[in-house]
């Protein structure tokens, strides 16, 4: 992957804004280890204006990327830690009665912000999740009737944990929707977890990232720079044709009860084109729209109960569509 070139011999301003993002990965990596997909996740959702759902077990740095990424971004990050009683107030704001004016102002939440990081937002009783779906939709939030944008860039990084049922809320169809990517993130290697303990007997605190040397590699105006380029990847008629019949195949597979919706198919192209940039391309090949297949489609897609119970899985219906799917030349 050239972080400074694209295919056409291009340089410049496309060319600083890719190096930017490339050194994101190595800032990130002074403090996690072995997680170089979810990482490139979250640069493509930046790239795409889209929002992330990370999925792992307890322990496998979920949070610690997204800090890790915010701390290598020049960009206001929030935390919210999502529980049973969180109330929808809690995360976009609410108006706060002031006595020396006898008016009510507005006291904005945490959602008020560049990054947003949900912690277990399957925590949360629906109402709550939803109090995030206008947010992410619409760039807004609305109180008392009025409309109060959210800054820019605005990226809501959610983490679910798949194991535990317990004291959890299913995210309904119409928010998992919202959410362009659904990154899992796995238990490390052997040789990564030995990585990861000798950081920690060398005195590396997850608390303290500044401590590790993650400095900011990148900010809104790199960003804006890098978007600009992604939205000039060239799309052919054919790559735009294999999206449309992947995203077409998962809707007659006997083994989903829903497929696709024509937002997922948006969803993959944009994905697809950021990925072709990312790796120094300024056009899409059908490799980059499977790359991303898994990512974006994963979590847009409700299997058959029966299929579940033969364990078929959604990565595992999506993988084979991919492999039927014919491939433009």
């Amino acid at each position: 992957m050239d972080p400074t070139t694209d295919n056409a011999g291009n340089t410049g301003h496309r060319g600083d804004a890719r190096a930017s993002l490339e050194a994101l990965r190595a800032e990130i990596a002074k403090a996690v280890v072995g997680q170089d997909p979810a990482v490139t996740g979250l640069v493509v959702a930046l790239l795409c204006r889209g929002h992330v759902l990370l999925e792992g077990v307890p322990g496998v740095a979920k949070t610690l990327l997204v800090r890790a990424l915010a701390a290598a971004l020049e960009l206001d990050t929030k935390r919210v830690q999502f529980t049973p009683d969180l109330m929808p107030s809690d995360v976009t704001g609410s108006l706060v009665y002031d006595a020396r004016t006898a008016e009510f102002s507005f006291r904005p939440g945490p959602v008020f912000t560049n990054l947003l990081l949900a912690d277990e937002i399957n925590r949360t009783p629906p109402k709550t999740q939803s109090s995030l779906l206008e947010a992410m939709e619409e760039r807004q939030v609305t109180v008392d009737g009025t409309p109060r944008p959210l800054p820019e860039p605005f990226l809501v990084a959610a983490t679910q944990n798949p194991v535990e049922y317990e004291g959890t809320y299913p995210l309904p169809e119409a928010q998992l929707d919202r959410f362009l990517l659904k990154l899992t993130v796995p238990l490390p290697t052997r040789q990564d977890e030995i990585a990861v303990l000798t950081r920690h007997a060398d005195g590396f605190n997850p608390r303290d990232l500044h401590a590790a040397g993650v400095r900011p590699v990148a900010g809104p105006a790199e960003l804006d720079a890098a978007r600009t380029a992604v939205a000039k990847t060239t799309v052919s008629p054919e790559i735009t044709a294999y999206v449309v019949d992947i995203c077409r195949a998962t809707r007659e597979s006997p083994s989903l009860t829903l497929g696709v919706s024509p937002r997922g198919a948006t969803a993959l192209l944009s994905t697809a084109r950021a990925w072709a940039w990312l790796t120094g391309r300024d056009y899409v090949i059908p490799d980059d729209v499977k790359a991303l297949a898994l990512p974006t489609l994963r979590h847009r897609v409700q299997l058959r109960p029966e299929a579940e119970m033969e364990g078929v899985t959604a990565d595992s219906v999506i993988t084979a569509i991919l492999t039927h799917v014919p491939v433009p030349r």
